[in-house]
């Protein structure tokens, strides 16, 4: 690469965008809301130190192995594991008859087997594990393992599983939502319709998933693992352990950051069953392709849409047909699909919407809970639609957004107002007036500006630049009355503040921002968050932002409670309210001057503690027409995209993301932007090369050669030209949920700028280069 191509380095920018302390990028305060306070085990991360799960160690340590599915579908004839037990080094061989408990598992629906016992549903499902004292000891075993099957037809077609035989004893349907809102009669001057597909998105965490198990003298056993919902975890495994909850501990190792793939605990239920029938430490380090077939994926969809508008291009009624491919088992696809259908109109004003959403179990590998599930894939699709009645109207797609945009106070199609600030036109106008980026040079140097790369076979003359639009929409907390809560204590002892919360941080930054809460509340620089176990009560899975909000409530209002018990000796001694004193940069000082002290000297040796719990305000499930107040709180995003695609290969390079966003308020200004980027190179991965194939079932090329995630040299520049402050009211910061809704919105604004860089429809993500070919030829 020459010297010139070192200097465009994909980069993320922010402009224009005012913090609570100025704009973003100045020099943050020390400390406090609204600072750029480092994550604390930054440089433990980049320097290579911190100790992620597949790091653990115990004394007398086994090595754990699981026997997994070549089929999709197989009736199990017979397993024999005479071989393995006999090997040398082999120590223990565990299948479904070993269970001493639940033989099912699931976080909504107690559907999936610890170990297949009568039928195999998916291709890689776990039968039998193995413990030995060495790695390629247990891996050997695992082989030895000698399983009969009668190979059955898989169903890995959703639309066909409404007529196939049952896949499971709860049948295929997992759930069906039927939404009706307004007037099923009522029509527009112009109609466009449009077929749509979504791909299997893999987690694809880099990190290796695994975890440590180590029997305790009462009977009972400790797993240490990366989880996000360790007190789920926890019971789930004990109901499987058939011990009660307080005689297993789960204790949280690094997270390496997760967007869905830390939430099976398909690994540490084995592990927990191998410890116990050991008495020994066990410990499991899965492989690449364990990771592929083991955890759960994005819903792949299909989606039907037909779109109604008057001449004018406003929307007047949206019918769309959505089924979600659940896999072979429930997990959160109930949830999924309230999203899908509940956003299947995209942050619009749809008078009149009718919308059929389906769940089904197939004999594919399982689908669950993974960043933005289900708003993704009608996002995609429904600002499809958009820019189908743009081109049939002959009106720009930025403009017939601006038309049909809803704002605070608008009703979604679920009959639930929005009543948190919904700044879309706001957004929609910062993308939408940016500068465009450059065009790239015609020349031999600015060759690595090519779809491909420098590499790349492509020539300049091929290249067609596309600009697209997308607006996109996401949920935050728990939804259909979801009982979110979360528990929280905040200790001071010897001048230093400890946070103890069971919030696990994935990479939101929840373990920072409680350390800025209690810095601002209490003036005391120095913060520690305890490490997480089940010891501790419970805080709920990482997930919709749900810790910056619940969790962070929670710390909050302890952080506020120490406030009181330090405070009000003082304000008695000078006859005046607590509420007349404040804390700044470690002082204490009185409205009116008269007191003035440290922090450290009203604390006089003291220990002060609190415990609280933030609850948010409850919600409703969904009726039998797909009505109901559902959700706690909503978020947005408008992004623009820039792309180059080659007309000739087919290749596509994103040039640019600009990015506008309501973020409620700023609580770290350089995690957010960190927060955004991460979610818009991952939406860039949905849109452009991540899709976990599979052939009647199987998976194909399980690895990172098959799987294709963006690198550094594929994310493109993120600019991030607006982050608009305008505070939810019910939320304890007012802060709203960040990374979710850029994962959500990306997909779709590649796809616009595709379409209009070729002239052609782009229905299915990710998009292949091959269709990219024919629709410049088309």
């Amino acid at each position: 690469m020459s010297s010139d191509a070192t200097t465009a380095v994909p980069t993320v920018t922010v402009t224009d965008v005012p913090g609570p302390l100025g704009p973003l990028g100045q020099e943050p305060a020390a400390h406090g809301l609204g600072t750029s306070l480092p994550q604390a085990e930054s440089r433990a991360k980049t320097e290579g130190t911190f100790p992620y799960a597949s790091d653990l160690w115990a004394e007398g340590l086994l090595w754990a192995a699981i026997l997994r599915s070549p089929h999709p579908h197989a009736r199990i004839v017979s397993v024999d594991t005479s071989a393995a037990v006999a090997m040398p080094g082999v120590r223990a061989v565990v299948t479904a008859a070993d269970v001493p408990g639940a033989a099912t598992y699931g976080r909504r629906v107690a559907d999936r087997p610890v170990f297949a016992s009568d039928l195999v549903r998916h291709h890689g499902e776990a039968l039998a594990a193995v413990a030995a004292d060495h790695p390629d000891t247990a891996r050997l075993a695992a082989a030895a393992i000698a399983v009969e099957y009668e190979v059955l037809e898989p169903v890995t077609d959703p639309e066909k599983a409404f007529a196939a035989e049952p896949l499971h004893p709860d049948g295929n349907l997992i759930r069906h939502i039927p939404l009706r809102f307004g007037d099923p009669e009522a029509t527009g001057e112009v109609v466009v319709e449009g077929l749509y597909r979504i791909g299997r998105q893999d987690p694809a965490p880099i990190g290796a998933e695994a975890g440590l198990a180590v029997p305790r003298p009462d009977g009972g056993v400790e797993l240490y693992t990366a989880s996000t919902d360790p007190h789920t975890d926890r019971d789930l495994a004990a109901a499987c352990f058939g011990l009660p909850p307080e005689q297993v501990k789960l204790v949280v190792t690094g997270v390496p950051g997760a967007t869905g793939d830390r939430e099976d605990p398909g690994f540490q239920i084995p592990l927990g069953l191998l410890a116990l029938r050991t008495g020994c430490p066990v410990k499991l380090t899965a492989t690449r392709e364990e990771s592929f077939l083991g955890h759960a994926h994005r819903h792949p969809t299909l989606l039907r849409y037909r779109h109604h508008a008057d001449a004018e291009g406003r929307l007047v009624k949206v019918e769309a047909q959505i089924l979600l491919d659940g896999g072979a088992y429930a997990d959160s696809s109930s949830e999924s699909l309230a999203a899908a259908v509940a956003f299947a109109c995209g942050p619009y004003v749809v008078p009149h919407a009718f919308v059929e959403g389906w769940a089904v179990r197939t004999n594919n590998p399982p689908s669950g809970h993974v960043r933005g599930e289900g708003a993704m894939q009608v996002c995609a699709a429904y600002e499809a639609q958009m820019d189908k009645l743009a081109a049939k109207l002959g009106v720009d797609p930025a403009e017939l957004r601006m038309r049909n945009v809803m704002a605070t106070g608008d009703i979604l199609p679920t009959g639930q107002t929005v009543t948190c600030p919904a700044p879309i036109a706001e957004l929609l106008a910062a993308v939408r007036d940016f500068p465009l980026p450059p065009l790239p040079k015609d020349t031999p140097e600015g060759e690595w500006l090519l779809p491909g790369g420098p590499e790349g076979a492509g020539e300049p003359g091929a290249v067609r630049r596309g600009v697209g639009y997308a607006l996109g929409m996401v949920h935050m907390l728990g939804a259909e009355g979801t009982d979110e809560v979360s528990t929280a204590t905040v200790r001071v002892a010897d001048g230093v503040a400890t946070v103890i919360c069971s919030a696990v941080d994935t990479g939101s930054g929840f373990s920072t921002l409680a350390r800025q809460v209690v810095q601002e509340t209490l003036g005391i620089e120095e913060v520690h968050v305890a490490p997480v176990d089940t010891d501790q009560p419970p805080a709920g899975p990482a997930a919709h932002g749900r810790h910056t909000w619940v969790s962070g409530g929670a710390v909050e209002r302890a952080a506020k409670m120490v406030r009181t018990q330090l405070l009000q000796p003082l304000a008695h001694k000078f006859g005046m309210s607590t509420e007349l004193l404040q804390i700044t940069d470690g002082k204490i000082t009185s409205y009116d001057g008269v007191l003035s002290t440290t922090v450290t000297e009203a604390l006089d040796g003291k220990e002060l503690w609190a415990t609280a719990q933030c609850r948010p305000h409850p919600t409703e499930p969904l009726d039998d027409a797909g009505q109901g107040d559902a959700f706690v709180g909503l978020a947005f995003c408008a992004i623009r995209a820039v792309v180059d695609v080659d007309v000739e290969l087919g290749a596509v390079r994103v040039v640019e993301m600009a990015v506008a966003q309501d973020v409620g308020r700023i609580l770290n200004p350089a995690q957010l932007a960190v927060r955004i980027e991460a979610g818009v190179t991952q939406g860039v991965g949905a849109a452009l090369t991540e899709n976990l194939r599979t052939a009647r079932g199987l998976v194909r090329h399980p690895d990172f050669t098959g799987y294709a995630l963006p690198t550094s040299l594929d994310a493109p520049d993120i600019r991030i030209v607006k982050l608009v402050e305008e505070r939810d009211v019910v939320a304890p910061f007012g802060a709203k949920a960040a990374s979710a809704v850029p994962v959500v919105t990306s997909p779709a604004a590649v796809a616009a700028a595709v379409r209009a860089a070729t002239g052609r429809p782009v229905n299915r993500l990710p998009i292949r280069p091959q269709a990219a070919v024919a629709a410049a030829q088309g």
